[in-house]
């Protein structure tokens, strides 16, 4: 698995994609506010708009980089010491106003009501979204390369594929991945303005296909969230049980539940920050963590494989020498079941490898020259692929179908193996802490604020709400863990049914919906009215949806059998993980709210 790293908290003391001007609760879609003064927004406005906006922002980058200077080793430095007041800022009093309208009756961005009510202009509008746009490609970079970067699972994936499948798999992923990417890219650039910033993953759906897309897609962001911290307390939950057994009755330790609960605990406790900025100071602790475990992983795997928790989870035997194959494993040589179940285990444990496409959104959001993305995704692509594969192949070399997940269990001696646990448990306690705090808020806005008016998260009585929800948020965590703790596989439900939809099935949805309503515009023919905020249509219906197709019909075409191409993928992966989790039971190998660790 993909240990989460919480990339969304900050670079150099703070996050470059936080709004300067921001409140307490998170609006994860300004779209669902998009009604200037009850009329809804058409995607030719959006369009509108955005095209504005790029315009705006060619001519803003081509100001900024002459003032900057030549790109020498001296100025690098003292811009890294140097701090000068932007002159587009504005004052604390329009900020706050804007601040204050941000927070309006539906909790969004933009409302013109809101506008007018603080007496802020359509200029001084833009220029606070322009003021929030601060982060360089570089640090975009960073950011994407920060929250997927945790190749644990690796190891185990090239375990159940092979060398060849491996590499092969994680190529493909990788490619397909960035082309999910230049897509969401593409898209962003022609829907996203100043007035209307689009800022979360649900605002994609919800200006090409409505509200309902925008539901269905943030309740399948709140249960992924939900299940990524579940996944969470079962990998720390093991790690605590290991280090146990070193220090609470030799090699029985602390019983299994009781581990779980103690992460849960922790997490509880801390989940009661509401402000991520608070969380700010240890994004770099928890990058140089997730490095150091990487070589410590590294450095040990001379001692041979962890033998007791592999059979442990998967009822392996220990009396086989270490094997390793070019090809798919025979059967009988991969953890993860034999054949076609056990490939498709090791393919939903690769694709959490590529698993950051939910979080585009909010960092193209945060950039001062988005159309600079397609640099920050190309080169993170290249160094994760790199970074897993690598990873995965030595690892595998040395501990073949005995490989580990998380790898840094399958560390066979005691204070190696105690040293990494720690500081997995560290770095992902502060992942934890981010996904509930977000999967929480969207729960928030989604469901108890919008559909049963729960107070703002910024009043009283929206903080006592929020410290009331999070037991019961970890609660649930914990039972969904509990309940099924066979980390692998449930790592695998989880990376088919929503990493991979996340990155390769949504996206080409969209493609399809995006170029199809794009092209079916008619230059010189239709045009979008600023004074009336009216388009005049030359047709509707099905002969504007098929002049829209025909335009790029190839182009079209390959969108939706990619579409259905991952559909396909999504279901088997998640045909196999259930498959491998009932057999898990039925062979009384995973434990269900035992004392017994599963490892």
């Amino acid at each position: 698995m993909a240990a989460p790293q919480p990339a969304t908290l900050a670079l150099d003391g703070s996050d470059p994609r936080k709004p300067l001007f921001q409140v307490d609760n998170i609006t994860t879609d300004a779209a669902r506010v998009e009604y200037a003064k009850g009329r809804p927004v058409s995607f030719e406005e959006y369009m509108y708009h955005a095209a504005i906006t790029r315009a705006e922002e060619q001519e803003a980058n081509a100001r900024f980089i002459a003032a900057r200077g030549p790109r020498t080793l001296k100025n690098i430095i003292k811009g890294r010491f140097t701090r000068t007041k932007d002159p587009q800022v504005p004052s604390g009093e329009v900020a706050g106003s804007l601040s204050e309208g941000n927070t309006g009756e539906k909790g969004g961005y933009v409302q013109n009501d809101s506008m007018s009510r603080y007496g802020v202009t359509p200029d001084q509008r833009n220029t606070v979204s322009r003021a929030v746009r601060t982060a360089s490609w570089g640090t975009i970079f960073y950011l994407i390369t920060t929250d997927i970067l945790g190749p644990m699972g690796a190891p185990w994936a090239f375990a159940q594929l092979g060398y060849g499948p491996g590499v092969a798999l994680y190529t493909v992923f990788g490619v397909m991945s960035y082309y999910s990417g230049w897509i969401l890219w593409k898209v962003f650039l022609a829907l996203d303005s100043d007035k209307f910033p689009l800022r979360g993953y649900g605002d994609f759906f919800f200006r090409m296909f409505g509200p309902w897309a925008r539901h269905f897609v943030n309740l399948a962001q709140s249960v992924q969230l939900l299940l990524t911290v579940s996944l969470l307390i079962i990998s720390n939950g093991q790690s605590i049980s290991q280090i146990s057994r070193g220090t609470a009755g030799g090699s029985k330790g602390l019983c299994f539940v009781a581990c779980l609960v103690i992460f849960m605990a922790a997490g509880l406790i801390l989940g009661q920050i509401r402000t991520l900025q608070r969380l700010g100071w240890l994004a770099n602790l928890c990058v140089w963590l997730t490095v150091a475990t990487v070589l410590l992983v590294m450095g040990s795997v001379g001692h041979g494989p962890n033998y007791a928790a592999v059979e442990a989870s998967f009822g392996f035997p220990q009396d086989m020498p270490i094997k390793r194959f070019a090809g798919t494993p025979p059967p009988g040589l991969a953890s993860g079941g034999s054949g076609f179940v056990g490939s498709l285990n090791g393919l939903n444990v690769a694709v959490y490898a590529y698993g950051g496409a939910m979080l585009y959104a909010a960092l193209l959001a945060e950039m001062r020259h988005p159309m600079d993305f397609w640099k920050s995704l190309l080169i993170a692509e290249i160094f994760i692929y790199t970074a897993y594969v690598f990873f995965g192949i030595f690892v595998y070399s040395y501990e073949g179908q005995y490989s580990y997940n998380p790898a840094v269990q399958g560390i066979p001696v005691y204070g190696i193996q105690t040293a990494g646990n720690i500081l997995s448990i560290i770095s992902n306690l502060i992942a934890a802490v981010l996904y509930s705090n977000i999967g929480l808020k969207v729960v928030y806005i989604e469901v108890f604020h919008e559909n049963f008016g729960f107070p703002h998260l910024t009043t009283k009585m929206g903080k006592i709400w929020w410290s009331a929800l999070v037991p019961v948020y970890w609660a649930l965590a914990f039972v969904v863990g509990a309940a099924v703790p066979q980390f692998s596989y449930i790592v695998g439900l989880v990376g088919a049914l929503f990493i991979l939809s996340f990155t390769y099935t949504f996206p080409a949805w969209l493609a399809v919906g995006f170029w199809i309503k794009k092209d079916a515009m008619i230059e010189g023919e239709e045009r979008f009215d600023p004074a009336t905020n009216t388009y005049n249509y030359v047709d509707q219906g099905w002969k504007r949806w098929r002049r829209g197709f025909m335009k790029k019909p190839f182009f079209n075409t390959f969108n939706i059998v990619y579409f259905f191409g991952a559909l396909v993928t999504c279901g088997l992966g998640c045909y196999s993980s259930i498959v491998s989790l009932r057999q898990a039971f039925e062979s009384n190998i995973a434990t269900s709210l035992s004392c017994t660790p599963p490892l």
